[in-house]
């Protein structure tokens, strides 16, 4: 529902700087990145500590948005839009959602908990939807900005909300009542996330319940301690009627009891009493997360009265959720985004900036169900979707479904198909060649299948990247970095092995200010992909200088034959201020310019115009062992000395910059003009202290191929270096030091995680497998395994290898399939 200026004028008590504000708002925005931002968008200039959106204003001017909601307006563009000036843009952002909010009186129901918020309101949103037309928070848009962004997506054709809170310390959950106002409220599991905010549990309970100071009914399992809390906190908030609604395992006076629990073959029967009936359902699932978060849903169905046979026949279709879009190599140099599990409008807005951030080829091309639950009427549905889809210039559309096919010509070069089957019939013909393909579709289409027939197949063994964890680590350094201090992010060895160009649109999208190669083949490549971002090469041979220029790549210089070798070129091939980097060695010892060196580069440098120093660095060698921080202090005060000496005889203002990932976090007085993340973005930290802050980037997994018994005294692998002392049940892994798995990590050393347990590695490791006891594990073949990642980590492997993680990581051979993936 458009939104009138003038109204969020009002709400916010703010000064208006512009013209006519009897404007309706139909898209609110805070990316600045978003190609869906146009002229009846109202953008809110978010700032934080080390990215500030009101430097973005003037390139969103140039695309045509007008409505800005700012702390202070940019100088020089006063009279080229309008500004709504407030003293927090976020508070701003999230009053507008309040406001938004109160215009709408229909049920709410509000989730909040450490763990299954998104899986049980995507079951909720399944369970209810026959009966309602929902509006739910896309993906895990759960945060201080998620929430009000998903409240703001409500229009007049919703009659019910699923909207979900997450915060991760004090202070936060107030202003996140006031946008949801839930009607009935669900506490889901409380575990241990996020308890470095709070002081303890009942801290943590208490700021969580915050969400429901003026909800009627409140939902939750009958724990000794929140049950302790939710008691205190009705009395603190009296409110009159509420309903306190409980189920519980083992005590009897909860309103629901949950008698029975019994696995068979996958599935789990589930008995519960309430209000004297015994009831019960199946459900396709055996784990207690998954019975938990059921037992949830079953509590919302029995708030809004549903009948037991009705919920008995909707539980046992609940399924997985999957809550990522992925990235995964296509057949003919294709690469396909993965979100085949879920199509409504709002996380179509998402996957399609998705999409920009991640594309490599000119051509876009969506593969489109229907879309289930937009609230609009159809017309105006897919018309809203036709914007979409050309504000993001996608090449070609491909409709599945009887309904989508009906408004193909709102469409501009569309194909529709009536269902999954018959694409799948003649997908061949449609030429999937060098492209970026979307695939959304409801999960009833079964758009696994076309994701299946898209992907280039390769072996079952792959690397899962998160993209979200590298985002959340970029920020993490970004935090530790003073306002205006650029960032250079290395991306040299296939980004510590993770995956080279997906890994670099990522930090585009980021806006960081430089990336950093080892050699020039691996900057031509990003720059061949469409990096626009400066490279810098680190390691540049005299041979590639010529197809650096050629690239616009930007050479660390390091020696005077290698300064006039490309002095020679850049004379030869007329260059002008042609960017260099000038590298100083300040006791690494590895490559640079040594202090006796100095006046010979100074004099060679000169009044020459081929080239323009762009930077000037040096590398810390122990800026991660606090035994050897005294060293590393000389070495900042020698590359000032030297760094200082070129800036005043070249008469030049360049870049400077020492700090690794260790150097950002111990020395932060060195921070000059810009610092280098490396390991750190991937997950990796020297300081276990700073460990627990880093999110995990790097997942290895593959599945098992085979399980077989084996009698006492029997062998295992080459050598026979792993002898039964019993009866053994071993399975067969198909990964090996071909693939970048260290010999040294058999033979009992290693171990892998299948269905959360330690799996110990038996025998040698062979180039293409590696076995492993499972005796006490129940698996079967084709289950999942866990090569490294959360557990074990690369840093238990490599503490136990006597190796380093950068050596873990950038081991995995390319053979090794990379999914990308974002929450």
């Amino acid at each position: 529902m458009p939104i009138n200026l003038k109204n969020i004028i009002q709400t916010l008590h703010a000064k208006w700087f512009g013209g006519n504000s009897d404007i309706n708002i139909d898209h609110i925005s805070i990316d600045s990145r978003s190609l869906q931002n146009g002229p009846k968008t109202l953008f809110f200039a978010l700032s934080g500590p080390n990215n500030n959106a009101h430097d973005y204003i003037p390139d969103l001017i140039e695309k045509g948005v007008h409505n800005f909601v700012v702390t202070h307006i940019p100088e020089n563009y006063t009279q080229r839009a309008n500004y709504i000036v407030v003293e927090n843009s976020l508070t701003a952002l999230q009053a507008v959602a309040a406001y938004y909010r109160s215009l709408f009186d229909f049920p709410i129901i509000g989730l909040t908990g450490s763990n299954g918020k998104t899986i049980v309101k995507e079951w909720l949103n399944f369970l209810l939807s026959p009966d309602h037309n929902i509006i739910r928070s896309p993906k895990s848009y759960n945060s201080q900005v998620g929430v009000p962004l998903s409240v703001i997506a409500i229009n007049e054709k919703h009659n019910l909300g699923i909207f979900e809170a997450g915060i991760s310390t004090v202070s936060e959950m107030d202003k996140l009542e006031k946008i949801i106002k839930p009607t009935i409220g669900l506490l889901t599991n409380i575990g241990s996330a996020h308890d470095e905010g709070f002081l303890n549990l009942v801290q943590k309970i208490d700021e969580k319940l915050l969400l429901f100071k003026e909800t009627p009914t409140i939902i939750y399992q009958k724990t000794e301690v929140v049950h302790s809390c939710l008691t205190q906190f009705a009395a603190e908030y009296l409110l009159e009627s509420r309903k306190l609604f409980s189920w519980s395992f083992t005590d009897k006076n909860a309103d629901v009891l949950v008698t029975t629990k019994q696995t068979h073959n996958g599935n789990t029967l589930i008995r519960y009493e309430y209000i004297d009936e015994i009831n019960e359902f199946t459900i396709p699932f055996q784990d207690d997360a998954s019975i938990e978060n059921a037992i949830s849903c079953l509590m919302v169905l029995l708030c809004l009265k549903y009948d037991s046979a009705t919920i008995e026949n909707r539980m046992h279709l609940l399924y997985p959720v999957e809550m990522r879009l992925e990235v995964k190599n296509g057949i003919n140099n294709c690469s396909i985004i993965d979100d085949s599990y879920s199509s409504d409008f709002q996380s179509l807005k998402i996957a399609l900036d998705f999409l920009e951030s991640q594309h490599k080829f000119k051509k876009k091309t969506v593969i489109l169900s229907d879309i289930l639950q937009s609230g609009f009427t159809n017309d105006e549905l897919y018309s809203k979707v036709a914007q979409l889809i050309e504000s993001n210039k996608i090449t070609r559309v491909i409709g599945i479904g009887s309904t989508i096919s009906s408004f193909k010509d709102k469409f501009t070069n569309c194909i529709t198909f009536p269902d999954t089957a018959t694409f799948i019939t003649h997908y061949e013909s449609l030429d999937f060649e060098n492209e970026t393909i979307l695939v959304k579709g409801a999960r009833s289409f079964q758009f696994e299948e076309i994701v299946a027939l898209l992907e280039e197949k390769t072996h079952e063994t792959i690397l899962e990247i998160n993209l979200n964890a590298i985002g959340h680590n970029l920020n993490f350094f970004k935090s530790k970095i003073n306002p205006g201090t650029k960032m250079m992010v290395m991306v040299k060895a296939y980004s510590y092995g993770n995956g080279g160009l997906e890994i670099a649109k990522l930090l585009e999208h980021h806006k960081v200010d430089y990336l950093g190669v080892a050699f020039a083949d691996e900057g031509i490549s990003l720059k061949n992909g469409g990096i626009k971002l400066p490279i810098m090469v680190l390691n540049p041979e005299t041979t590639t200088f010529s197809a650096i220029i050629q690239h616009q790549l930007e050479p660390e210089i390091y020696s005077l034959k290698g300064l006039n070798a490309f002095l020679k070129i850049a004379k030869e091939k007329k260059l002008h201020h042609f960017p260099i980097h000038i590298k100083l060695d300040t006791g690494m010892h590895r490559l640079g310019f040594e202090a006796n060196t100095l006046d010979e580069l100074i004099a060679t440098l000169k009044g020459n115009t081929n080239v323009e120093v762009k930077s000037i660095l040096s590398h810390l060698a122990t800026s991660d062992e606090e035994k050897h921080f005294d060293f590393v202090l000389s070495q900042i005060d020698l590359f000032e000395k030297l760094s200082s000496k070129l800036l005043a005889a070249l008469d030049i203002n360049p870049i400077r910059h020492i700090l690794n990932t260790s150097g950002i976090s111990n020395f932060p007085q060195a921070q000059y003009n810009m610092v280098r993340l490396g390991i750190g973005l991937y997950g990796v930290s020297n300081d276990p202290a700073e460990q627990k802050y880093l999110e995990n980037v790097s997942t290895l997994k593959s599945i098992i191929s085979q399980v077989r018994t084996i009698p006492a005294d029997d062998s295992v692998g080459y050598g026979r270096r792993f002898m039964a002392e019993k009866e053994t049940r071993i399975a067969t892994i198909p990964i090996g030091y071909a693939d970048g798995i260290a010999r040294l990590w058999g033979n009992g050393v290693g171990f892998v995680t299948i269905k959360g347990q330690k799996a110990r590695i038996i025998g040698n490791i062979c180039m293409d497998m590696l076995m492993v006891d499972v005796t006490a594990i129940d698996c079967k073949e084709g289950d999942d395994v866990v090569i490294f990642g959360e557990s074990p980590t690369v840093i238990e492997m490599a503490q136990e290898l006597r190796t380093i993680p950068y050596e873990i990581l950038t081991s995995i051979s390319q053979r090794v399939k990379r999914v990308f993936f974002r929450q």
